[in-house]
């Protein structure tokens, strides 16, 4: 067992209905001025609501800003820190989905340190400090809320993160009943989002890969196993998106030190080129990787397969490592999600674009437990295709 380190946030607050304890919670911490960092969609649905009025109970003044969508570019992001800037935030609450917090990061950030967003980019490149950060997660996929990583959309499709400890919140809190009204699709690709997360942290090749991450992605995939079909099919059921949420957050703790690899390679330039939501492009893709990997880490995935699927827990290695492939295989077509990439509307004549956009993944593909060519990252599209 090797020297490695494990961070992640300090306070976790976790409970239907603890939306409410915001204020007693966070208040001191986050100051008189709170940024709200969400988008329009939240709002109107009225999930915003009991936040800014916890916040207001507390004493304190907030400014919403509401125009994050899915896979931000930068110019959100600058409008975002702007407005904070005006208002002169003391604080920042993100809450939303994986695109609201890491908005929110960057506005925690950017709102308080003189970097600039183009010069942040990669790992350990932040200097500065950051206001005060509470996240809120409204799906249980990214697991935003617990990872010292911010994902931005630069030009017209590529995406890239500025990856710092400084990033990683004061407080997550992690509430189902914000979840509840989350459509079955959403549910369905990001529990397999989360799932990702700890597949790929459990086999990370960084030398960072522990033992905490290791345990902590067994015990998200037990969660997320166990729950994701009640939560798709049974939306309204708060025990199942309390276990889908913490699931995600223990993914979230593993894969933020130890990072993931090929699959969340592959499934960049899908969103990125396409606008196909993260979650369901690492499902699309996901299946393939795993066969592909296999020969480098049939072993840590047989070991992983009954986590997700109890009854492998009897089998052979190999019998285990083959049906945890085909149940991962199997699982979006019982969630009903799109299976394959043509059905998303990508043209078969423009995988090999997809895959010169995965090479550019090297932050990832490092992280790989079998490296990966342009050849590699074609022939995994034409097996999704």
């Amino acid at each position: 067992m090797g020297v490695f380190t494990f961070a992640t946030v300090p306070t976790i607050i976790a409970g239907p209905g603890s939306i409410s304890r915001l204020g007693e919670a966070a208040g001191a911490r986050l100051g008189p001025r709170v940024a709200v960092i969400s988008d329009e969609g939240l709002v109107r649905a009225g999930l915003v609501e009991p936040a800014l009025a916890a916040l207001r109970a507390g004493g304190a003044e907030v400014s919403l800003y509401t125009g994050v969508i899915a896979d931000p570019p930068e110019a959100i992001v600058q409008a975002a820190v702007t407005q904070a800037r005006t208002f002169g935030a003391t604080g920042v609450l993100g809450i939303g989905g994986g695109s609201s917090l890491d908005v929110a990061k960057l506005v925690a950030l950017l709102g308080r340190s003189e970097e600039q967003l183009g010069d942040i980019y990669g790992v350990a490149k932040v200097h500065g400090q950051r206001l005060p950060l509470v996240l809120v997660p409204t799906t249980a996929g990214t697991g935003s809320e617990v990872t010292p990583i911010s994902i931005i959309t630069t030009g017209d499709h590529e995406k890239k993160g500025v990856v710092s400890p400084v990033l990683l919140p004061d407080i997550a809190l992690l509430d189902a009943e914000l979840t509840l009204g989350l459509p079955p699709a959403v549910t369905a690709a990001t529990g397999i989002d989360a799932m990702v997360h700890a597949i790929e942290a459990f086999t990370s090749a960084s030398q960072n890969n522990n033992p905490v991450s290791r345990s902590l992605a067994k015990e998200a995939l037990r969660l997320l196993g166990a729950h994701i079909e009640t939560a798709v099919l049974r939306g309204r059921d708060l025990e199942a998106r309390q276990a889908m949420l913490i699931g995600s957050m223990l993914a979230g703790q593993a894969f933020a030190n130890a990072p993931v690899a090929a699959v969340h390679a592959l499934a960049y330039p899908i969103g990125g080129r396409y606008h196909v939501p993260h979650g369901l492009s690492n499902s699309l893709v996901l299946p393939h990787v795993l066969r592909f990997n296999a020969p480098a880490c049939g072993e840590a995935y047989a070991e992983l397969a009954p986590c997700l699927f109890p009854h492998l827990e009897d089998g052979t290695p190999e019998q285990r490592l083959a049906s945890f492939i085909d149940g991962l295989s199997a699982l979006p077509g019982r969630l009903n999600l799109p299976q394959r990439l043509r059905d998303v509307g990508i043209p078969r004549d423009k995988l090999s674009l997809l895959a010169d956009d995965a090479m550019e993944q090297t932050r990832l593909l490092v992280n790989n437990p079998r490296p990966v060519s342009r050849a590699d990252a074609l022939a995994i599209y034409e097996a999704a295709w």
